[in-house]
């Protein structure tokens, strides 16, 4: 079939330049037939979505919530995030798409009130529903998510030290934090941790949140601290890289292997695993030393309906206005237009720079 040549129009939140090659990939995109799988002009196909419930946290990670987002002028306002309604309705247009995975994020998705009650509205339509947590009202909800259709969570987890948690949360408690990820595990949730190597101090401890997470059969999970918020987390203390976490953890617990990669586990984090020792695992996310953008298969959307296709860049595509416009054709159609515009990868710098003004708590990682 020859393809409508028509360019389509998409509501912009933040405009940006678009390479002519992807607007051209865009605009060649039929309106009426804007229903098959999600693609990009690289040919990577669209299975993820992160969807974030809310902007508000109920802690204040220094990297991820800047101190002129913690004021509550700069919340979404109620009126102003997606209905449980508009956001299960959102989901039944990506799987008819091909995603057959969404993350609810947030913020912290548990302070969004009846959260339940959305896991049990999405987890009919997709085959995998999971979250991103930071675990500290995870032991009041597990059961109650895991009976809707939770299949799991990834528990925020930088340091066990309880003053050094609170440090890096804002007043978190480590122990509300641990009893949640075991309730998770009680409940039959898959768990994964992940801690943030923004410093190294929190390298010195990686050792010790392995051993934790392997006493509960889990494979822990560090991530490079990435540049969003303008790289203005980035403090004079030395970058802490994917290398210089299997340094530390060689020296700790002798040599490591890559570990063949995971079927089933389509985020982007690369295994290694120690040699005496198969099955004590961790996973690393190197996204400013080795990033994984040639293999990146999701899009974000915002607690206010806004799409991103790249965690790197600010442009974004207002989908809440169109899903309160009441036509899903050109939900769908804006949709496949701004995949179609996906960057090839993002420019991020162990320096800070490259990175988009947004902040994560908006994004949910």
């Amino acid at each position: 079939m020859v393809q409508t040549m028509r360019r389509v129009s998409l509501p912009v939140v933040t405009a940006a330049p678009q390479m002519a090659a992807r607007q051209a990939y865009a605009d060649a995109i039929d309106p009426n037939e804007a229903t098959g799988a999600l693609r990009d002009a690289e040919a990577r196909s669209i299975t993820y979505v992160r969807i974030s419930v809310t902007d508000r946290c109920n802690y204040r990670c220094g990297y991820c919530m800047p101190k002129d987002a913690a004021t509550p002028s700069a919340f979404a306002a109620r009126a102003d995030l997606l209905q449980f309604e508009e956001i299960a309705t959102l989901v039944t247009t990506f799987a008819a798409m091909g995603v057959t995975k969404i993350r609810l994020t947030g913020g912290e998705p548990l302070v969004r009130a009846d959260i339940e009650q959305l896991v049990a509205m999405l987890a009919p339509l997709v085959p995998r529903v999971v979250m991103t947590t930071n675990g500290h009202l995870l032991a009041q909800k597990a059961s109650a998510l895991a009976a809707a259709g939770l299949r799991g969570v990834n528990v925020s987890l930088d340091t066990l030290d309880p003053v050094a948690f609170a440090e890096v949360t804002g007043g978190g408690d480590v122990a509300a934090v641990i009893a949640g990820i075991d309730a998770a595990l009680a409940a039959g949730l898959t768990v994964k941790l992940n801690a943030v190597l923004d410093s190294p101090a929190r390298l010195a401890e990686a050792a010790d949140l392995c051993e934790f997470a392997w006493e509960r059969g889990i494979s822990p999970r560090f991530i490079e601290k990435m540049p969003l918020s303008a790289g203005a987390f980035v403090t004079s203390a030395p970058f802490v890289s994917a290398a210089g976490l299997r340094q530390q953890l060689t020296a700790a617990f002798g040599k490591l292997e890559p570990q063949t990669p995971r079927l089933g586990d389509d985020g982007p984090a690369r295994y290694w695993q120690m040699a005496s020792s198969p099955t004590h695992a961790f996973g690393v996310i190197s996204a400013i030393s080795d990033h994984f953008c040639a293999t990146c298969n999701r899009v974000r959307v915002t607690a206010t309906g806004a799409l991103h296709t790249c965690l790197g860049y600010d442009d974004a595509v207002d989908l809440r206005a169109l899903l309160r416009g009441g036509d899903p054709a050109l939900v769908r159609r804006a949709i496949h237009a701004a995949v179609a515009q996906k960057r090839v990868g993002h420019i991020f710098g162990d320096d800070g720079t490259g990175g988009p003004q947004k902040h994560m708590i908006a994004m949910g990682g």
